[in-house]
């Protein structure tokens, strides 16, 4: 293979997210690590931060007008939302034209890209190389919405509770575990950036009131939907086996799953499926690891399918 492998640039790779993916960079087939640049690591060895990576690759720190001189053929930003179009608009200034997949916020509402939210876009991929990586929040919502979403009577309500390594490494009351000791911390209640984004891909008005727990990883979304015709648990049920069943990175449980037992996997579990007396609400429960299916798995299936390779490669079953 040695030869024909791609070369992937992770630009941002600081964060807890750039780690899992060189993780599962590292255990591809067919992909290499050309480059991983972190301001704040600049000249570190990779191996230092990333114990599963072999080799003598250090952190730099390339200005973006330097990127599409690095020759990767595929391209992940890792960066805080708003940063991304710099890096986009060096890329095509040079005429260049790798794989680039964003996992900030800043093209999830631009329809020239890609939206990568397989298990829902898988069929209206056409070949794009600009992919727009969806939110953590919004995937786990969008999952739990989806195949009820012609029998809804009101906009779904979506209670959220994530991990503090949601809130990224920039330190701040959200990812500071005294803060969060034994608290649970509400924000942006209306409006947050993955309740917008939901509402757009689902194409219906989405609810979302997102909170931050002392746990590290994973998270939780529990969403309220009132249907426009009563049904039983087993119709809601067999609508989600059908939506997902055939999904190695979705699974659907009987009972409500736990955030603890999805912490560091790699799949979405969606379940619980309580049902009112008259049939006409139910209550459904989504887990994901942020930094996983939330973040760099997700990833890792976009880039698979857009490399041409299986798209679970890498990614522990």
């Amino acid at each position: 293979m040695g030869t024909s492998r791609k070369r992937i640039g992770i630009v941002g790779a600081r964060g807890h997210t750039g780690a899992e993916l060189i993780r599962l960079v590292v255990a591809h087939p067919d992909l290499e690590l050309a480059y991983v640049s972190s301001r704040e690591l600049d000249g570190q060895r990779v191996d230092a931060h990333v114990s599963e990576y072999r080799g003598d690759l250090r952190y730099s720190s390339p200005a973006h007008e330097d990127l599409p001189g690095l020759d990767a053929d595929v391209v992940v930003l890792a960066l805080p939302n708003g940063k991304a179009s710099v890096c986009v608009e060096a890329f095509d200034a040079a005429g260049k034209d790798p794989v680039i997949v964003d996992l900030s916020a800043d093209y999830r509402f631009d329809s020239k890209w890609y939206y990568g939210l397989p298990e829902l876009t898988r069929d209206k991929w056409r070949g794009e190389k600009r992919i727009s990586n969806p939110g953590c929040y919004a995937t786990a919502i969008q999952l739990s919405i989806a195949p009820l979403k012609d029998l809804l009577a009101a906009p779904p309500v979506c209670f959220g509770v994530s991990g503090y390594s949601g809130a990224g490494t920039t330190p701040s009351d959200k990812n500071n575990p005294e803060k969060l000791r034994d608290n649970l911390m509400p924000y942006s209640l209306t409006g947050h950036t993955h309740e917008k984004e939901a509402s757009r891909h689902l194409g219906i008005p989405v609810e979302f009131m997102p909170h931050v727990a002392p746990h590290f990883r994973g998270l939780t979304v529990t969403t309220n939907l009132y249907l426009s015709r009563p049904l039983k648990r087993e119709d809601v049920q067999a609508r989600f086996q059908h939506a997902y069943g055939a999904e190695k990175l979705v699974r659907v449980l009987d009972e409500a799953p736990w955030v603890s037992q999805v912490a560091g996997k790699h799949h979405a579990e969606v379940g619980g499926f309580a049902m009112s007396d008259d049939g006409k609400r139910v209550v459904v429960v989504a887990t994901l690891d942020n930094l996983l299916k939330g973040a760099a798995t997700q990833a890792m299936q976009n880039i698979n399918r857009a490399i041409g390779t299986n798209e679970y490669t890498s990614i522990p079953l």
